[in-house]
């Protein structure tokens, strides 16, 4: 959110809040809300990906390290099936072959070697409306 919202100035918190209310049984009912949560909403990666889907921005499979390019978002899977957004980093691995990524796994956020280390399940470039 703060990525979007401070580098490019698109408040995704904003714009998917927005998009729930006008059409909330489009989204995921994996948490037993009755109603969009401004507070939170933006915080569930099922969400973010219907959000992404809605808007156009999903670019489906992949096929390597190569597809990615900066300010990609892509959702992840981690340890423990929990699901996980990063954006897609211009800095490259130590090979080069690889982007990193910016994201926060409770330590802050942070440019890490990781795009490949945990399952993908969707891939985003979402350029605004």
């Amino acid at each position: 959110m703060r990525a979007y919202r401070d580098g490019l100035g698109i408040d995704l918190q904003v714009l998917l809040h927005e998009d729930m209310r006008r059409n909330f049984a489009a989204y995921p009912r994996n948490w037993s809300m009755a109603a969009p949560d401004a507070n939170i909403d933006h915080r569930r990666v099922p969400n973010l990906r219907t959000f992404f889907r809605r808007k156009g921005a999903d670019l489906g499979p992949w096929s390597g390290a190569a597809d990615f390019a900066t300010g990609d978002l892509v959702s992840q899977l981690l340890p423990g099936n929990l699901p996980h957004v990063a954006v897609v980093s211009n800095a490259r691995s130590d090979d080069g072959a690889t982007p990193l990524v910016i994201h926060n796994i409770g330590a802050g956020a942070r440019e890490e070697n990781t795009l490949l280390s945990f399952e993908i399940t969707g891939h985003y470039r979402f350029p605004g409306l």
